[in-house]
């Protein structure tokens, strides 16, 4: 197989049609048929249960992946692995399997590819039910393949579309990752660690459930600020309901130094309630920051919204 793996700044022009599913680091050209996926890395055909699920492993994954993914451990799986091809790679080779697997909905045939890429191992994976095989023959899903590529990098702005809530305000913070349909972590500083004794960082995610009365907040948000970090010698210094941007909130501060250097660290802890779930927003900062980060923070709060 001629396989072309390469950075998105090296294309040809006429890898023009290359899509990038929404936070993928990994492209390619669909089949006709075969759309970017709105529920996970890759594409589908939901009407004939053909689906591409593209994976970014680290760079070092390959020679592990090469060595454990024998014929042997994928029977185990349930897949009869038909070929086993090297294909050559930019980067150097790569791993081709073309097999089949019984599964709940009848058999279906798989092709795998796994290819080096810079710092990342691109792991592609295109399955279909064998009635599909007239709609998808092979000579269109090899060209789809060979067509992978891998763009330096991936827009916040898709990234943030993974979260249940908008994020409309980022105050200057930088965004260190995103756990898609669930949390996102903010910093002000270079490292990505949750360390605040040099920078200030903000995790916002959101949970089902939270308690409907009123009454109830104040040891429920207690309750809450207690998955923080490690930290040391926290005290709670206040504790007080509010109203964020209109819906029933919390607040709590509190005060902590950091477990390393003794530094003193500011936290802010905000609950923000809603219909069978609830926000939390955690802001952390060395004590000398606080007073700009606070109003930083609070700029992000306010600019969230759900989806």
């Amino acid at each position: 197989m001629a396989c072309v793996v390469s950075a998105a700044l090296l294309l040809p022009a006429a890898a023009a049609e290359v899509v990038f599913p929404i936070a993928s680091p990994i492209g390619l050209v669909p089949p006709p048929g075969l759309t970017a996926s709105t529920r996970f890395p890759g594409f589908e055909d939901t009407q004939n249960s053909v689906f591409v699920r593209l994976v970014a492993l680290p760079g070092t994954a390959f020679a592990e992946i090469e060595k454990t993914l024998t014929n042997d451990a994928l029977g185990k799986q349930g897949m009869t692995v038909e070929k086993r091809e090297s294909p050559a790679l930019p980067n150097g080779k790569g791993l081709l399997l073309v097999a089949h697997q019984e599964t709940n909905a009848g058999p279906i045939r798989k092709w795998l590819l796994i290819a080096p890429v810079g710092d990342i191992t691109a792991m592609v994976s295109f399955e279909m039910p064998d009635k599909a095989a007239s709609r998808y023959p092979e000579a269109a899903i090899r060209a789809a393949l060979a067509s992978i590529v891998v763009r330096p990098s991936v827009p916040d702005k898709e990234k943030l579309a993974l979260l249940p809530f908008t994020v409309s305000e980022l105050a200057g913070l930088r965004l260190v990752r995103v756990v898609p349909g669930v949390a996102v972590q903010l910093t002000d500083g270079p490292e990505d660690t949750l360390d605040a004794s040099e920078q200030a960082h903000l995790v916002i995610s959101i949970a089902p459930g939270g308690p409907q009365l009123g009454g109830d907040r104040d040891q429920f948000a207690r309750a809450a600020f207690g998955g923080l970090p490690p930290l040391n010698d926290v005290r709670i210094v206040g504790s007080e309901p509010m109203r964020i941007s209109g819906q029933p909130g919390h607040e709590v501060r509190a005060e902590a130094k950091a477990p390393n250097t003794g530094a003193d660290i500011q936290i802010v802890q905000w609950l923000k309630f809603g219909t069978g779930a609830y926000m939390r927003i955690v802001g952390l900062a060395p004590k000398q920051k606080w007073p700009e980060m606070f109003t930083r923070f609070r700029a992000v709060r306010d600019g969230l919204e759900p989806r």
